[in-house]
């Protein structure tokens, strides 16, 4: 894939996740994948809409989807979500498709989805723009359905190999990394700590993250939205201390300023993480990552900048982070403006559009 040449100026329609606002502090990677991608194709001249949920972040022009606001807590990402969050779901992106098959048929020349939805996908063939969907997730089964019933009419990418792989038997897609925003994410001075981040649910696990600082014998702390009670009161909040603190949940330029002063970031996905994003954001700050070795993880993390441990084996991911924590930071830092940055990505998004315009990509 070829980064686009000629600069051309696209009104692109950028469909979010209804769930959660594309605002700070994101609730996950994928409303940060959403929101610096929105941002730099702005920056580089397109024309973006961006419809994402009430409280989304002002400034990226958002059309609010039609959904009302949901209690805190009421559903996670592609678990738990209670029904009364399916209906609005669905109401709200029946909508939107309603209108870009309607009224807002001509006002736009590319529509990009990044919801984790069935109805961009299966309405897809009722627009009369080319629809790109990213793979952010395994095969779930409403969405497989959705990408069975599509029947060709949308194109695909996906964050990861692993992720592109996982999909293969149902459709072809395109590997684009999420990329990291190098200048948001500075390199950090390390220090003595270890740091965990992202969203504290069973299948992130940061209980083992705790578990494995503690055998490495070294201070964690823990950052991020608790969007399980249940499970941070049973399995997280007994673990913390004088050597495990919790954070909070932070903004952006907080957590960047945590995670590059900390001397090692642990990484414990308990499922097959579709990318690894957070292991991205701490190699931009210079600081390694020690992780499980699931999902697209062994794509971002490489000998030099990290350990890799098998899935749930404590006492090696122990071992990992005292040995992760000696790595060379520049490399680092290298490692995530070379491979894992938001100009990469954005440049391979921006010829997939292109493609998708000329007819290039297989149906």
């Amino acid at each position: 894939m070829t980064a686009l040449f000629t600069r051309e100026r696209l009104s692109i329609c950028l469909v979010a996740n209804s769930r959660f606002p594309i605002a700070e502090p994101f609730t996950g990677g994928l409303e940060s994948m959403t929101w610096h991608l929105a941002h730099e194709l702005v920056r580089r001249g397109h024309d973006v809409a961006v419809f994402a949920a009430p409280g989304s972040d002002p400034s990226l022009g958002v059309e609010e989807l039609e959904v009302d606001a949901l209690p805190e807590h009421a559903g996670r990402h592609d678990v738990d979500a209670p029904p009364y969050v399916e209906v609005a779901e669905h109401h709200a992106y029946l909508s939107l498709m309603l209108g870009l098959a309607g009224h807002n048929a001509q006002r736009f020349d590319v529509m990009h989805n990044n919801s984790l939805h069935y109805l961009p996908v299966a309405m897809a063939r009722t627009l009369p723009m080319p629809v790109l969907t990213t793979l952010h997730t395994p095969p779930l089964w409403w969405l497989e359905s959705a990408v069975r019933l599509d029947g060709g009419r949308s194109s695909f990418a996906a964050v990861s190999r692993h992720t592109a792989a996982s999909w293969s038997s149902i459709t072809n897609a395109t590997c684009v990394p999420n990329g990291v925003d190098v200048s948001r994410w500075p390199v950090g001075p390390g220090g003595a700590t270890a740091v965990w981040s992202g969203r504290l649910v069973p299948e992130k696990a940061p209980h083992q993250a705790v578990l494995a600082a503690r055998l490495a014998g070294i201070p964690i702390v823990l950052a991020g939205p608790v969007l399980d009670l249940d499970y941070f009161h049973a399995s997280v909040e007994p673990l913390l201390g004088a050597e495990a603190t919790y954070a909070g949940h932070l903004s952006q330029a907080e957590l960047a300023t945590l995670v590059g002063s900390a001397g090692v970031a642990v990484v414990t996905p308990e499922w097959d993480e579709p990318y690894g994003l957070v292991a991205a954001e701490a190699l931009a700050c210079g600081t390694p990552v020690a992780a499980f070795a699931r999902g697209g993880l062994p794509e971002v993390v490489t000998p030099e900048t990290g350990r890799l441990a098998a899935p749930g084996d404590v006492a090696m991911l122990a071992a990992a982070i005292t040995e992760a924590v000696t790595l060379d930071r520049v490399r680092c830092r290298a490692h995530a403006e070379d491979q894992l940055s938001l100009t990469r990505m954005v440049d391979l998004y921006e010829g997939l559009y292109v493609e998708l315009l000329a007819g290039g990509l297989a149906a």
